[in-house]
């Protein structure tokens, strides 16, 4: 049993990634959509892997939802990682629709949008 844990390697726990942090400075929903600020600027050096590959992936807009999935990374960390990047003025978070209640048509068309990148 002992080997077997030992050939899977070791696992980095998320909180490693924050600092411990568990909260974003700024408020990301799972829909909120996410975009390097901007298009013609390379990521910087000094940016830890897990983050660099959220820059990348923001190169199309994205929601925090995609990201965290494609990253395999828990909402959590992924919001607070965005935020550090949007904090460093690399990527841009676009304003949210926050109503309590959406008219269906706007759910309908984000879920279209959401679809649409997805099959691109």
């Amino acid at each position: 049993m002992r080997s077997h844990r030992r050939r899977r390697g070791a696992r980095i726990r998320p909180y490693t990634f924050t600092g411990g942090r568990t909260r974003s400075r700024h408020p990301l929903m799972v829909q909120t959509l996410v975009s390097i600020a901007d298009e013609r600027a390379e990521p910087p050096r000094n940016l830890m892997p897990e983050s660099e590959r959220i820059y990348r992936l923001c190169a199309q807009v994205r929601s925090v939802a995609e990201i965290s999935a494609e990253l395999k990374m828990p909402l959590g960390v992924t919001q607070v990682l965005i935020s550090d990047l949007a904090d460093q003025g690399l990527v841009y978070i676009h304003p949210t629709i926050t109503g309590h209640s959406p008219s269906e048509n706007q759910v309908l068309e984000r879920a279209l949008r959401g679809l649409e990148r997805l099959f691109q």
